[in-house]
């Protein structure tokens, strides 16, 4: 009989994690304020009334103003979805690049093998915000801009991982028989093969999503990250650089502080949980 996800030992050991759920659910919760964020935001984020700057929060506008007289509340709801969408769609371009080095340098080895591991070392060689604030000076500010450079600098991880996990499967008997078969390299690489190490790759996704909203942060109040009329969770911080905003105003920095440390932490429960259920010793 076959073994449904619910009736597991993967999903009895997440459900025993307590954080996990919580984060999960959390996640959940963030992904889809951003779908529906046109729908939850009372007002245009971007729709701007200087004689309203720096209004404190009321009932009609539920947290504040900012400088140049934009709903605060409207601009964090749609910063959702421009924070998530940068980790998402970066994590997604470093996955499927981290998979198919990984894969090919795992399985094939050789020269590729040498030529990936040499550019992956590479990359680890400089500290990523340097290249990152390095590359963004040179390409120019925006949000495709922003997804590029985090997916094609954070698959370094993934590739050394799948690489090993590559370089270990093949050896097995079944990897052996199919070649015997005369099956199609790509054909026992990707659909044999990359099954099996689907756990770790779910563990991976969840850890590097925090660390590149996070980065997304930091870059964005640096003001190097998406320009800064994006409604995005750093750029919302961004405005509260000023000494003045943050004895005076702490609707603009404490909303969008506890919202980043939030969906970071959840990110990170749940990654956390997903690795103790994918741990063959639990």
């Amino acid at each position: 009989m076959n073994i449904t996800i619910f009736q597991s030992r993967q999903f009895r050991v997440f459900k025993k994690h307590k954080l996990a759920q919580f984060g999960a659910i959390t996640l959940v919760f963030f992904i889809l304020v951003a779908v529906f964020a046109d729908l939850i935001a009372p007002k245009d984020p971007n729709k701007m009334n200087l004689r309203h700057s720096y209004k404190a929060p009321s009932s009609e506008f539920f947290l504040g103003i900012d400088r140049i007289g934009r709903d605060y509340f409207s601009r964090l709801v749609h910063g959702t979805r421009v924070s998530l969408g940068v980790g998402l769609g970066g994590i997604g371009i470093a996955t499927i690049i981290g998979i198919l080095f990984g894969g090919l340098s795992g399985y094939l080895g050789g020269r590729i093998d040498i030529f990936l591991l040499k550019l992956s070392e590479l990359i680890i060689c400089f500290p990523s915000i340097v290249l990152i604030l390095m590359i963004v000076t040179i390409v120019g500010q925006s949000l495709l801009n922003l997804i590029l450079i985090f997916g094609f600098l954070e698959w370094v991880g993934l590739y050394r991982l799948i690489r090993s996990l590559f370089m270990s499967l093949k050896e097995q008997e079944f990897v052996e028989a199919l070649e015997a078969f005369g099956v199609r390299k790509f054909s026992i690489m990707f659909q044999h093969i990359l099954p099996n190490a689907i756990a770790p790759i779910t563990v991976w996704m969840t850890l590097t999503l925090a660390g590149m909203i996070l980065a997304e942060a930091g870059l964005s109040f640096l003001g190097m990250g998406v320009p800064l009329q994006v409604p995005s969770w750093g750029n919302l911080l961004n405005g509260a650089k000023d000494l003045r905003v943050l004895e005076n105003y702490p609707w603009i920095w404490i909303p969008p502080g506890i919202v980043i440390t939030l969906a970071v932490l959840s990110i990170n429960f749940l990654g956390d949980g997903l690795r103790d259920a994918f741990n063959p010793k639990s």
